[in-house]
């Protein structure tokens, strides 16, 4: 297939969930089989889902293998918790958004703050610290525009949060959670 029609190809399947939204294709099935179509037709080898839930991982994948899932996670937001689960346990990537959000942990005085002085960090630090020691499946995706904060995000890699610390920020994030 020439370049213009796969790019054509993948922008269509990119769509489906949109047009399933608004009414253009009549249900996720449409999307998922317009998936399977190219990567049947060897257009894309690996496939990957966004704001899914879990029954939703599991009808694609009675279709195509899902690589990777990708849903809004953080500290502070664990409504894709079950999701992230499901993913942990069969292998599938964890693609959080969003994931340096920390909401009212991030003031001063909070355990979130108090753990990052404690490494010589900042909050965002230690809240995608927390991301990434939560699952050996996650590859967080933390948007910057700034050249300080994309090495401020790629230096969390080195910062080991002991298990109580993890577990403290655990359990303020919950919290938190429940409140909002």
């Amino acid at each position: 297939m020439h370049f213009l029609g796969k790019s054509l190809a993948l922008a269509v399947v990119a769509s489906l969930p949109t047009f399933a939204s608004a009414g253009l294709v009549s249900s996720q099935t449409d999307s998922t089989y317009g998936t399977s179509t190219v990567v049947d037709d060897g257009i894309i080898s690996h496939t990957g889902l966004s704001e899914v839930s879990v029954a939703d991982i599991e009808a694609a994948s009675k279709v195509f293998t899902v690589a990777t899932v990708q849903n809004r996670y953080n500290l502070t937001d664990r409504g894709s918790e079950e999701v992230l689960n499901y993913c942990e346990a069969n292998g599938i990537g964890f693609i959080p958004w969003y994931p340096l959000a920390a909401g009212d942990l991030a003031k001063r005085g909070t355990i979130l703050d108090t753990i990052a002085g404690r490494h010589r960090a900042t909050p965002s630090q230690i809240a995608l610290a927390w991301v990434l020691k939560r699952s050996p499946v996650m590859l967080p995706i933390p948007g910057t525009s700034k050249v300080k904060h994309l090495e401020e995000n790629v230096a969390s890699v080195n910062i080991e949060l002991s298990d109580e610390e993890f577990a403290q920020l655990d359990a303020a994030g919950k919290k938190a959670a429940k409140a909002a």
